[in-house]
C-alpha cells in the first residue's frame, strides 16, 4: 500500500526499530525512520519515544501523518499537534480498555481519549468500534467508517480455495487462527471442543498461531489439554495460513475482543463458514446464518453448541460456506478498501 501510496504523495514510514520496518523500506521503496516505542504502558520510555517522534515530525514537516496502533497513534497524535503538523489522521483498529477493569481500563480510556483530542480526523475501522468510541465519551468529533470497515482488505487472489487442492478426511475440522491466549477464548474454545470430542470422535481441532504465556496465558488445564493432542493439533506459528483454511472445514474465531478480525475475511474469503462471537468487527463480517454463527463471548456452552451445529448439520454449512466468499468480495476486496482509504486522503488534504 505504501508503494501505491508513493506514486502520488512523498511517503515517510515510521515505526519501532527491527526487521519488519527493514522489510517495509525494501519492498515498498519507502523511507522509513526507527522510533523505539514501548508495546505497553511504560511513563520513562513513553516520554522518550514522544520527544523522538516530535522531533522527526519537526524535522520532516510532513502535510499529513497517520497513525494506526494505540502506542504510535498516542506518540504521532501528541508530537504531530506539538510539532505543528497541520492534518493528523488516527484509525482505531481495536479498542483494549472494553475488556479491561479497574485503574488500567481509566488509564487506556484517558489515553485515547488524548489521542482523539490531538486529531484532526478519527476513523474508526468498524461500526462496532464508532460506536464504542462515541457511547463512552472518548471522542465527540464527527467521525466515519470508510466503506463497510477494515484497513487492511483481502487480495481474493492470494486467498482463494481452488488453488489449494482439498484434502479428504474423515470427521469435521475446525481450525482456529491467531494468538493462543485467554483473549482469544482458547480456554472455553479447548473446553467445548473436548466435550465435542468426546461424542464425536473423528473431529479435529488445528491451533494456528504462537503462545504469548508472558502476556495472556491460557489455564494450564487448557495447556494439557493441547499438548496431549487427542484431537487437537497445535502448529505454531505460519507464515502462510491458507493451507490451513483450505483443509478445514470451518473456522471458529472465539475471540473476546477485535476491532476488525482479519482471520475472519481470510476465511470467508478461502470459502469458510465461521463461528464467532458477538464483538466488535466479527459481528460486521458475519451475518449470523447466512455466512456463519454468532455466539456469545466467554461462553462455552453457547460455543459447544455451535460447534456440535456444525458437525451434525454438513449441509447448512456447505450453504454458509457457498455465502461467505461473494460476501468477503463485495465488501473487503483491496482495492475497493485502499480506494476508500485514498478518496478520505484527497477529500481532507484538498479542505
Amino acid at each position: 500500500m505504501l508503494k501505491e501510496l508513493s506514486q502520488e504523495y512523498e511517503v515517510v514510514a515510521v515505526s519501532s526499530p527491527g526487521e519488519a520496518l527493514d522489510k517495509v523500506r525494501q519492498r515498498e521503496g519507502v523511507h522509513t525512520i526507527a522510533v523505539p516505542m514501548a508495546r505497553h504502558i511504560s511513563l520513562l520510555k513513553d516520554l522518550k519515544s514522544l520527544w523522538r517522534m516530535w522531533r522527526v515530525l519537526r524535522r520532516e514537516r510532513p502535510d499529513m501523518i497517520h497513525s494506526m496502533t494505540p502506542k504510535a497513534g498516542l506518540m504521532s497524535m501528541v508530537g504531530g499537534l506539538l510539532a505543528g503538523v497541520p492534518v493528523r489522521v488516527h484509525t482505531f483498529t481495536g479498542l483494549v480498555w472494553p475488556t479491561s477493569t479497574g485503574l488500567k481500563r481509566r488509564v487506556l480510556m484517558a489515553t485515547d481519549w488524548l489521542t482523539c483530542a490531538c486529531a484532526t480526523h478519527v476513523i474508526p475501522e468498524g461500526e462496532g468500534v464508532k460506536s464504542d468510541l462515541l457511547n463512552h465519551h472518548i471522542t465527540r468529533k464527527p467521525i466515519k467508517v470508510l466503506g463497510y470497515g477494515n484497513v487492511k482488505g483481502i487480495d481474493l487472489d492470494n486467498y482463494n480455495p481452488q488453488n489449494y487442492k482439498t484434502v479428504a478426511h474423515e470427521g469435521f475440522t475446525f481450525v482456529f487462527v491467531g494468538r493462543i491466549v485467554r483473549d482469544k477464548g482458547i480456554n472455553e474454545l479447548v473446553a467445548a471442543f473436548d466435550r465435542l470430542h468426546k461424542e464425536y470422535d473423528g473431529t479435529r481441532l488445528v491451533l494456528v498461531g504462537p503462545r504469548e504465556d508472558n502476556l495472556d496465558p491460557v489455564f494450564p488445564e487448557t495447556l494439557q489439554r493441547i499438548n496431549l493432542g487427542d484431537g487437537i493439533e497445535s502448529v505454531g506459528s505460519q507464515k502462510d495460513v491458507r493451507p490451513f483454511y483450505a483443509q478445514a472445514d470451518a473456522l471458529v474465531f472465539p475471540s473476546y475482543r477485535e476491532g476488525f478480525p482479519n482471520v475472519v475475511i481470510e476465511a470467508g474469503a478461502m470459502g469458510l463458514a465461521s463461528i464467532v462471537t458477538d464483538i466488535n468487527g466479527a459481528r460486521e463480517i458475519i451475518i449470523d446464518g447466512q455466512n456463519g454463527i454468532i455466539v456469545p463471548p466467554q461462553d462455552e456452552e453457547a460455543l459447544y453448541q455451535a460447534m456440535k451445529r456444525f458437525v451434525e448439520h454438513p449441509d447448512e454449512v456447505d450453504t454458509m460456506a457457498a455465502n461467505a466468499r461473494p460476501l468477503i468480495a463485495s465488501r473487503y476486496e483491496q482495492g475497493y478498501v485502499r480506494q476508500c482509504l485514498y478518496d478520505f486522503y484527497k477529500e481532507i488534504l484538498n479542505n
